[in-house]
Formats: structure tokens, C-alpha cells, sequence
């Protein structure tokens, strides 16, 4: 056996070898799971050697033990596990982990398990015959690019509680809340329109709990059909509908101890609502399919662009649960109502894919920033986002011009929104802007709600529900 010296040595030769920068001193946690107890050990011996600690795990008792307390940055999988259990393990670590790097090791006769984990979501999978340095130094890779993602999102929340030292009023009462009510277990609302960084503040809310050590699962409520979305909340034995071909555990299980998040809420069914409430009162689920119900401790965090209590009157929301939901109300007001905060933001997303795009854009010149000032921003924070996605990806200087911008920006033709149906006082409201706006950008792409969700900066499904809010007719 190699010494820990003779291991780094390696680790190092191969690193130069290969053009690759020397060992960092960033040191991260890694979860390994297998039952190949020899193998697995020499594995974590060479992690070891490049300044990695091991949390290991061979039984199904041990897996989810540590899935409850464990914190990683990567967890190292071996497909070939005896693992005694009716669930999908690759399935189960994604859910638990949605931010863990996840790598899986296999044998010849897996490769098509491994390629299916990698379709679930997994970062990386490798053959078990490949040299063990080879597989910590991808272990040592997936830690330093889920260090440098926490960092990344860290500078987005670092971001909004900057506003509070700005001169938007809104904002600071915004901040204020998340301080003052985070470290409890109160249900939070979070209002506000698509895109204005609704789940960013229930992240911040997380993180900044007692429960940040454990899992933080968010689910659009607005994405999945009714039965659907009762099954990926709730979970479903086997044969309770077609199709449920085994037991599956709810997403209230997966994060038990944790926080849920459930965007889009106003759009869940009146039937699933009976049994959020449920969840809310007695702490209890039940898988569709089941008389057995289950304890779970889930703080619940809910957000929506609806006017609840107007849905409530139309008995299309149950008074009891909003009541229940709306303990502490967050409204987050529209960019363009913060529009102060714009050359913050626009610093930040220039740095985020400078660094996914291998470019080096120190930032934007004044017409550039002049025209997006006087933009209104209908998909808000994520519409920015996209915008500078763009720019970062056209220009050529070291500097965002004002023809980086995607082209309906540089010609100022948001501009003429408000110009048809004006009313009196020439202003109209914003629903109408919005759905003049929404039509021009269908009819520019043809009618491909995919293309125009993007130039939106909105999700495919929040475009198909404000098509249908503002009856604008689905074209094939």
C-alpha cells in the first residue's frame, strides 16, 4: 500500500500530467456508500491523501442515518452496493442532496444503470476497473465546483440583504422580516411576481434556520397535473393508480427535519389542499394509495404571484389553509420598482457567467446600463439574468456594450407596449401591458411558447398560465 506521501506524489504527477492546477487546500466532506469494503478503502485512502475527510456507509441502516445529519459537498456511490431496500438509491441521494455532486462507480454490466444516474441528475460515473487516484481526483474536482456554487449563490443572498442599507424602502422592510422570523418554524408566505427571486428568499430562509443542515426540497406546484403532484408530495404504495408499479416516497418524506418549498401554490387542486392542511395540522401524510399515515416535521414555505385572498372568495382556495400559510406574509416588490439595485445585479450575473463561459467582462458601459434602467422588466430578477446571459456571450471586449443586448433592448422597442387601447390619462394598467407584451414576443417567435418563455425570462408553464389568465389564444 501507498503512504499518504506516496499518494500525493501520484495525485500530483498526474495533475501535471495533465495541464490540471496542484492540489488546493480546500477541504471538503465526502459521503462513500458500498458494500466493496477493500475496494472502497483504498478509494477514501487516496481522498484522504488530497485533504478530504470520509463518512462511510455499507448498510441500508447506515445510509439513511447519515442521509438525516450528514452535510457533503460529494457523495461517492457504488452501484454494485448490497443494499437491501425498495428505493431508488441514485433517486433518493438526488432528492435528499439536490446540491450534492454525485458520483457513481460501476462495473461492466451497470453501464446502463450508471447512464440512467446520470439522466437523474447525477454529476459524473466511472468504471470500477479505472485507477483509484483517478477516481479521487474527480472526487477532489466535483468538491471544488460545488464549493465555488455555494459561493455563487451565497453573492446572490449576499446581494439582496445589501438592498437594506440602500434607499428602497420595500426591500429593507423585506430583509427585516427574513432576520426577524427565519430562525423559527413559521409558516412564511412569499408574494411577488415571476421571477422577482421567490425562492431565492425561501433559500435565505432555509439557511438561515435551525434546520440548514438539513434538506431544502422546492417543487413548482403549477408544473405537474393534480395526480401527480399529490404522489411526488405525498408518495403512493404500489398499484395505487396506473403506472405505480412500486412504493415511492413523497417529497414531505424526503425532507423530513428540512424545509419544503411550494411554488406557485395558488395553482394546487382544492383536493391536495385538504391534504397540505392536514400536513399543517396534525404533522401527518398519507401516500395516495395508503390508510397508514406518517409523521413528518417539514417547515412549509409557500409562495405565489396570486391574490390568495381573491381566490379564496372564489372558493378556488380554502380559507383555512391560507390562513394557516399566511402567518408571516413576504412581499418582494418587481425590479422595476428597485431599479437601484440594478448594477449590483448586473455585477453579479456578469461574474456568474464569465465564469461558465470562460470570459472576462468587468462590467457595463453607461448606454448599456441607461437603456436597461429605463426598462420595465416584466420577468423581473430571472428576465436580468437572461439578458446578461446574453451579453456576456456576444461581447467581445472586456466591457458590455449597448449592441450586446439582445436586440428588442438595443432598439428600445419595449417602449411602444403602451401605445395601443391607451386610456385617458395615456396609462394603462400593468396586466394589459403585460398581455400586449406576452402577444408581441409569441407572434415574433412563431408561436413557440418554448423560445418565448426564454426571451420572457419566465418558466414554460408560468407562460402557459398567463396566456390562459389573459385569454391569449394557443396557436400549434
Amino acid at each position: 500500500m501507498f503512504d499518504k506521501k506516496a499518494k500525493q506524489e501520484i495525485i500530483n504527477l498526474k495533475l501535471h500530467k495533465s495541464n490540471e492546477p496542484p492540489l488546493s487546500r480546500e477541504r471538503g466532506t465526502v459521503f462513500v456508500i458500498g458494500s466493496d469494503i477493500d475496494y472502497l478503502n483504498t478509494v477514501s485512502h487516496f481522498i484522504e491523501g488530497m485533504g478530504h475527510s470520509i463518512i462511510s456507509c455499507s448498510s441500508t441502516e447506515q445510509i439513511l442515518t447519515c442521509s438525516r445529519r450528514t452535510v457533503c459537498d460529494v457523495i461517492l456511490l457504488d452501484l454494485s452496493i448490497d443494499y437491501k431496500g425498495n428505493i431508488n438509491l441514485v433517486s433518493f441521494l438526488r432528492q435528499k442532496f439536490p446540491s450534492v455532486k454525485l458520483i457513481l462507480l460501476y462495473n461492466m454490466e451497470q453501464i446502463e444503470q450508471a447512464l440512467e444516474g446520470i439522466r437523474m441528475g447525477a454529476y459524473f460515473y466511472m468504471p470500477k476497473n479505472c485507477d483509484p487516484s483517478d477516481i479521487a481526483i474527480m472526487v477532489h474536482r466535483a468538491v471544488l465546483e460545488h464549493r465555488r456554487e455555494q459561493v455563487q449563490e451565497a453573492g446572490f443572498e449576499q446581494i439582496l440583504f445589501e438592498e437594506l442599507s440602500g434607499n428602497n424602502t420595500q426591500m429593507r422592510r423585506v430583509v427585516e422580516i427574513i432576520r426577524k422570523v427565519a430562525p423559527t418554524d413559521s409558516t412564511v408566505l412569499i408574494l411577488g411576481e415571476s421571477g422577482v427571486g421567490k425562492e431565492v428568499v425561501a433559500q435565505i430562509l432555509h439557511r438561515l434556520s435551525p434546520r440548514r443542515d438539513k434538506p431544502f426540497i422546492a417543487i413548482n406546484c403549477a408544473a405537474l397535473p393534480e395526480n401527480l403532484l399529490e404522489s411526488e408530495l405525498f408518495g403512493h404504495v404500489q398499484g395505487a393508480f396506473t403506472g405505480a408499479e412500486k412504493d415511492k416516497r413523497g417529497l414531505f418524506a424526503e425532507a423530513d427535519g428540512g424545509t419544503i418549498f411550494l411554488d406557485e401554490i395558488g395553482d394546487m387542486s382544492l383536493s391536495t389542499q385538504a391534504k397540505l392542511l392536514r400536513v399543517l395540522q396534525n404533522g401527518e401524510i398519507r401516500p395516495v394509495g395508503s390508510n397508514i399515515t406518517e409523521k413528518v416535521n417539514v417547515r412549509i414555505l409557500s409562495a405565489t404571484n396570486k391574490n390568495l385572498q381573491e381566490e379564496v372568495k372564489k372558493h378556488t382556495f380554502r380559507d383555512d389553509l391560507f390562513y394557516r400559510l399566511n402567518v408571516i406574509q413576504v412581499r418582494i416588490p418587481p425590479l422595476r420598482e428597485r431599479i437601484e439595485a440594478l448594477p449590483q445585479l448586473i455585477q453579479h450575473f456578469i461574474s456568474r457567467y464569465n465564469q461558465k463561459f470562460g470570459k472576462n467582462i468587468q462590467g457595463m458601459d453607461n448606454s448599456a446600463l441607461a437603456v436597461l434602467r429605463t426598462y420595465p422588466f416584466p420577468g423581473n430578477v430571472r428576465e436580468l439574468e437572461s439578458i446578461i446571459a446574453h451579453a456576456v456571450i456576444m461581447s467581445e471586449e472586456s466591457i458590455i456594450h449597448l449592441h450586446d443586448l439582445p436586440e428588442n433592448i438595443q432598439q428600445g422597442r419595449f417602449k411602444v407596449l403602451a401605445l395601443p387601447n391607451e386610456q385617458d390619462n395615456g396609462l394603462l394598467p400593468l396586466a394589459e401591458v403585460e398581455a400586449t407584451h406576452i402577444q408581441k414576443v409569441l407572434e415574433k417567435v412563431n408561436h413557440n411558447q418554448t423560445e418565448a418563455a426564454k426571451i420572457l425570462g419566465i418558466s414554460r408553464s408560468t407562460l402557459w398560465r398567463k396566456m390562459k389568465e389573459y385569454n391569449i389564444p394557443i396557436k400549434k
